[in-house]
């Protein structure tokens, strides 16, 4: 039994050590690489309201379908741009506690730089990545909820990411992407309500690549 197990073994992990030396996954300048990613948006916000109070908002979870593609400029070096957008129910809290703030659309177009490290032969031909980059979102179709009206201001920030490439075929990866995002907005409710947003979400992907 331990002999058939220790053949069955060896005989799974070929496939794998194959496309680790025959470069099957291994990406090279010229090479793009479009993915799809099921992402948990996971804002850590804090909302102070003129007025009111700090840390009065409280924005929820959302899980959207997400689409990036990257370039790579050399063999290690990509560049990432990530397509998506969020909704996000808004609420009170604190002094503000059982208010609805409504909801509103995000739109956060994201750009990083990457480097890819070369694939882990020893762990299957996996390849692992860092980047950094910058993030612009445009909120949009806001709801004013209890409130006559809300207007949310686009947001500039920086952006961090880390994640792994694993092989499952020639050109095809299973891919595990995990970013912080920076993202603030002056939000203005009923004319004259003044709120400092940071919302600053953590973005954890799951999805496939395909490499051409």
């Amino acid at each position: 039994m331990k002999k058939l197990l220790l053949s069955a073994a060896l005989v799974a992990l070929i496939p794998a050590s194959a496309m680790a030396q025959d470069g099957l996954f291994k990406k090279s300048a010229g090479d793009f690489l479009l993915r799809g990613r099921a992402v948990g948006v996971i804002p850590s916000e804090k909302g102070d309201v003129t007025g009111v109070g700090n840390d009065a908002l409280t924005i929820d979870n959302s899980v959207v379908p997400e689409f990036d593609l990257t370039y790579f400029l050399t063999d290690n070096i990509g560049l990432e741009l990530i397509a998506a957008v969020t909704p996000h129910d808004v609420n009170g809290k604190g002094a503000l506690a059982g208010s609805d703030v409504g909801d509103v659309w995000l739109l956060p177009p994201t750009l990083t730089v990457q480097y890819h490290f070369d694939p882990i032969e020893q762990v299957g031909g996996i390849s692992p990545y860092v980047g950094a980059g910058v993030n612009y979102t445009h909120f949009f179709n806001p709801d004013a909820g209890d409130f006559n009206k809300i207007k949310y201001d686009s947001s500039w920030g920086g952006a961090l990411q880390a994640g792994v490439d694993i092989p499952l075929a020639q050109n095809w990866a299973l891919n595990v992407d995990v970013k912080k995002v920076w993202i603030n907005s002056d939000v203005t409710i009923n004319n004259s309500i003044k709120a400092d947003v940071d919302i600053n979400p953590w973005l954890v992907g799951v999805g496939l690549g395909y490499k051409f």
